[in-house]
């Protein structure tokens, strides 16, 4: 089993046909015919089912392209990791929840950037379950996520804590002095699921069980164009809402009847790379 055949077999997954797989990697269809073949012979099992017009992942198939994935995605990491060592003093991979690296990492590597040009830096914005599951894979160093991580080869600690505040388009002012939980929950509340545990769980309280939001999405960054212009309500952190505070897009809303918990990040990294990242980020 070699790279290019997880690679032929991973487009062909992808594409569905052989023509059009032949095309992406610049072989002949014969090559990938025999590249499939060749690997189904050593795995013993048959990846793809097939009609005159199109191919399918088998269950074995789909199972087999997880692997594929990381192995490549494994393989490409320590080759680039590996080619860097002589050009750069240090090298370090790094995956971050978008609204973290928003509101916190991006000047902290910007400035890294300008006072030492020599160490090479590797940015992968992410989900946090996913960059957890990446960095226990090896393809990352170090990762700033929503959830703490507790295992002795990992260094986990609290990166930032951040308030959460209520806030909403700018020229709404119908609660300007201040809302009660009553009333926010009869209003446009769209969900941000950016915080996974105790900041996650205090909002979706807040609402009655199997409530329907008008919008949901991952990412608070995200979800900031659809306040604008509108009378919609959402949960940000302080530091990721402050560029739009202060450039009079969005207003704080005061709550009347709430406290809200304090939303925690953190970086995690390999015990042996504990010395440069706090040296770097803390």
């Amino acid at each position: 089993m070699d790279i290019e055949a997880l690679n032929t077999f991973l487009t062909l997954a992808n594409t569905k046909n052989y023509t059009r797989t032949a095309a992406q990697l610049f072989v002949a269809q014969s090559t990938v015919t025999n590249r499939i073949h060749e690997l189904e012979k050593e795995l013993n099992i048959a990846l793809f089912t097939r009609n005159n017009r199109s191919v399918e992942l088998t269950v074995e198939g789909e199972q087999f392209k997880d692997y594929a994935e990381k192995v490549i995605t494994l393989t490409n990491a320590s080759l680039s990791e590996i080619s860097s060592l002589h050009k750069y003093a240090n090298h370090l991979r790094i995956g971050c929840s978008d609204s973290i690296y928003e509101g916190h990492l991006a000047p902290i590597i910007l400035e890294h950037q300008r006072q030492f040009p020599n160490d090479a830096l590797k940015i992968t914005i992410g989900l946090s379950n996913l960059l957890m599951e990446q960095l226990q894979n090896d393809i990352f160093d170090v990762i700033f996520t929503y959830l703490p991580m507790k295992k002795s080869s990992y260094h986990c600690e609290v990166y930032k804590q951040d308030k959460m505040i209520l806030v909403t388009d700018y020229y709404n002012t119908m609660y300007a002095r201040g809302i009660t939980k009553q009333a926010l929950i009869a209003e446009n509340y769209l969900m941000c699921n950016f915080a996974l545990q105790d900041v996650g769980q205090f909002i979706r309280n807040l609402f009655p069980r199997y409530h329907q939001f008008s919008l949901e999405i991952d990412d608070c960054s995200k979800i900031i164009p659809f306040l604008l212009g509108s009378e919609s309500y959402t949960f940000l952190p302080a530091d990721t809402a402050r560029p739009f505070l202060e450039t009079g897009k969005l207003r704080v809303i005061p709550l009347l009847d709430l406290e809200t918990p304090i939303i925690n990040s953190y970086m995690i990294c390999k015990n042996s790379k504990q010395e440069l990242c706090q040296s770097i980020f803390m």
